[in-house]
């Protein structure tokens, strides 16, 4: 997987930072936890402070494009981000866990 960053831009209003980038990949479309965490990694970044767009997928080719923000702290991403798109990110591990609300018989 190799990962291409083709734009990057500081929002200082939003204390984020906003990259789309281009992905080529052999094989099976890499998950969104993997690319996750190649994109914290190449920026320096904390997963709990990157939050990614839908991917877009191209026919016939194994290249995807896709868009990350980086905020610059949790809660800052928190305030701004829908609920739908941080559970999205997530673990896998983190979803399935039951939670405390449903008592146990």
């Amino acid at each position: 997987m190799d990962i291409k960053i083709t734009k990057d831009t500081q929002n200082l209003l939003l204390a984020r930072r906003e990259v789309e980038f281009t992905i080529t990949h052999d094989g099976a479309t890499p998950t969104r936890m993997n690319v996750l965490g190649k994109v914290a990694a190449m920026l320096n970044a904390n997963m709990n402070q990157v939050v990614l767009d839908p991917f877009k997928t191209e026919f016939g080719i194994s290249r995807l494009k896709g868009g990350a923000r980086i905020y610059e702290t949790k809660d800052a991403r928190d305030k701004l981000e829908p609920e739908y798109l941080l559970k999205r990110g997530m673990r896998e591990e983190a979803q399935d866990a039951p939670s405390n609300d449903t008592a146990e018989a």
